[in-house]
């Protein structure tokens, strides 16, 4: 015990420090497995491996790889109540917005300027393809614009052009009309460096997301039932081992969560994922002390 306190101390109660003592030893009726139980300043402890599942349900090592393939169909650490983040990149979608909006009072909400180009490249690139590469450049001309002002004299040159040139259809047209009536919305990026400019990088997250909801028959049963299905997704997602060339390029840390902490606590990942959720991200008493 002394050993694990001295190297994994975050895994314990903050009161680990003051002493502990030893109580007595349960035994699992379901895999006849001894756990410790101890007591912290009068608070009784279960101390339970991370070989085992949780309500002794099964070993970890039974039932890893069968987990694991459940990550091809957001949070376990110290969770900050005071957090709120600046910006956030949506689509246009105003249910989205307002969802922000709603949580986070004060964010600076900013429209993804990659939805501007999808709309016109999926509408537009096969049946006016010499056009399109011609627009395409201009819209990614605007978005390489270095200053705020930049940014909104190519939105406003672009729109002028499409007037100019005849015949320009209004799957091209209607989103350059769109883009230059809600400048704002994409030009306050520049008041915020090193915010996000597109979703890509959710919107690779949320595919993977409605495949595993597509693959599940989506929300069957009860929002309970629900919710958890989703919450399991998301952290097999954040501790399933990723494929060989993302490992290396993360310097050997295996998945998103090893990345962020730069550490694991054992090379099984679901032990390594009962360890980190072991306290389940909060440093309090267990919530039916004996």
């Amino acid at each position: 015990m002394d050993a694990f306190i001295n190297k994994i101390p975050e895994l314990f109660p903050s009161t680990i420090g003051n002493g502990y003592l030893l109580k007595e030893i349960r035994v699992s009726k379901k895999l006849n497995i001894p756990t410790r139980r101890i007591i912290i300043d009068g608070v009784s402890y279960t101390i339970r491996p991370s070989f085992v599942m949780p309500y002794h349900t099964a070993l970890s090592d039974n039932v890893e790889k069968a987990l694991f393939l459940r990550k091809f169909d957001v949070p376990f650490l110290d969770l900050n109540p005071e957090y709120s983040p600046k910006s956030v990149n949506t689509d246009g979608w105003k249910a989205t917005m307002n969802a922000w909006t709603s949580l986070f009072p004060w964010i600076f909400v900013i429209c993804c300027f990659l939805h501007v180009f999808i709309k016109v490249r999926d509408r537009s690139s096969k049946k006016y393809k010499e056009l399109f590469d011609v627009v395409g450049n201009k819209i990614w001309n605007c978005y390489e614009a270095a200053t705020k002002a930049s940014f909104s004299q190519r939105v406003r040159r672009l729109y002028e052009w499409t007037k100019v040139i005849k015949d320009v259809p209004d799957v091209i047209l209607k989103p350059i009309e769109k883009l230059k009536k809600n400048l704002s919305c994409y030009s306050k990026a520049y008041d915020l460096p090193g915010c996000h400019r597109t979703s890509n990088m959710v919107d690779r997250l949320m595919q993977r997301m409605d495949r595993h909801l597509f693959s599940t028959f989506y929300f069957h049963g009860s929002l309970e039932a629900a919710e958890l299905s989703i919450r399991g997704w998301a952290l097999i997602q954040n501790f399933a081992p990723c494929n060989p060339t993302t490992i290396k390029k993360h310097d050997g840390w295996r998945c998103p969560a090893e990345w962020i902490n730069k550490s694991r606590y054992h090379e099984n990942w679901l032990q390594n994922l009962l360890s980190s959720a072991s306290m389940r991200g909060f440093k309090h008493s267990p919530p039916n002390p004996l």
